[in-house]
């Protein structure tokens, strides 16, 4: 076989990845801005040079053959290789650019990452962002993320970032609804008021608190459960009765006296809680677009009001896997 028999079908081999990771002809087709007649094609050249089948197709979906799921593990290695070659030329352009796709909690995203948005696109003007509000733990390869931020007290194995911001979450009511109903001065008052919960699981209707070494889990009931901040905060504006909301949210309206904080001397445990972390894949050139947003949002988070602690932040420079930055020396 001649050496030069692989250089040829290197296009082949990147078109096949790209087949089984989207699992059809005619998506794969359309992210390549090809046809899916040569798309088809291509497998059918490649298919031809190995001498093996590598899909097996039906009317409704494609599924490897026992030869294809070899070929294409070492067809998406050489694909990752490729991409690394061009995060190393990234290194050597002078003023960053490009596209950045970062998944966002849906509430972190709105108060915490979009209101530092605008001054991070006036200060790069070659770099465009996608901010993708979403709650679900997207997968940065198969979702061709660049940077998520996920809410955890334990970061996943695998994956390079640093905690920005720790999530403090509180119990809060309007004046006005205090003053009608009153204000509790134990957990164990909520049973008389109307409270408003996450309402995703029903151990979302139990609280827990803490004060010292004493602990105390009370079963709150309400009329109004919402799993969006946002709403949460809405309806304690309303009057509704007292919510659970995460400080970033609240702070604002606790700001301008438009509610206050319930409960203050105990410590309100949510059924979600961590610190919200700045993740990404594991690579040794990083991007110049993706190094000055991550170095960005440090900037700016680091002066993030946490609650007690005003005017100051808690991004860490923790680490979570083991890379290190060619740039300073620093794990990451």
């Amino acid at each position: 076989m001649s050496i030069n028999l692989p250089l040829p079908l290197l296009g082949e081999m990147a078109i096949f990845v790209k087949v089984v990771e989207t699992g059809s002809f005619s998506e794969a087709a359309r992210q390549l801005g090809a046809s899916p007649s040569s798309v088809s094609r291509s497998i059918s050249r490649l298919e031809k040079a190995l001498a093996t089948r590598l899909l097996q197709r039906t009317t409704r979906k494609l599924r490897l053959s026992e030869g294809g799921e070899e070929v294409f593990k070492h067809c998406q290695e050489m694909v990752s290789a490729a991409r690394s070659v061009m995060e190393i030329s990234g290194q050597f352009t002078q003023e960053p650019e490009g596209l950045v796709r970062i998944s966002v909690p849906k509430a972190v995203g709105r108060f915490v990452i979009h209101p530092h948005m605008p001054e991070f696109l006036r200060r790069f003007p070659k770099v465009d962002v996608e901010l993708l509000l979403e709650d679900r733990q997207v997968d940065l390869i198969d979702d061709h993320v660049d940077l998520a931020i996920r809410i955890t007290d334990r970061p996943p194995p695998g994956l390079i970032g640093r905690q920005l911001l720790s999530i403090d979450h509180i119990l809060c009511a309007t004046p006005q609804y205090l003053a009608e109903h009153g204000t509790p001065t134990h957990p164990h008052d909520l049973l008389n008021h109307s409270c408003i919960y996450l309402g995703e699981t029903p151990s979302d209707a139990r609280w827990k608190f803490r004060q010292g070494a004493r602990s105390v889990t009370v079963g709150v009931r309400g009329r109004y459960a919402a799993n969006h901040t946002g709403v949460r905060l809405g309806a304690v504006l309303q009057h509704i009765g007292i919510g659970s909301l995460p400080y970033f949210t609240a702070r604002h309206a606790l700001e301008q006296g438009l509610m206050v904080q319930v409960l203050p001397d105990w410590t309100f445990l949510a059924s979600y809680h961590g610190g919200a972390w700045l993740l990404y894949s594991p690579t040794r050139y990083l991007p110049a677009k993706l190094r000055v947003l991550i170095d960005y949002l440090v900037e700016c988070l680091e002066q993030e009001p946490t609650l007690g602690k005003p005017g100051r932040g808690v991004a860490s420079g923790s680490s979570v896997g083991e890379y290190e930055s060619p740039e300073n020396g620093a794990l990451f």
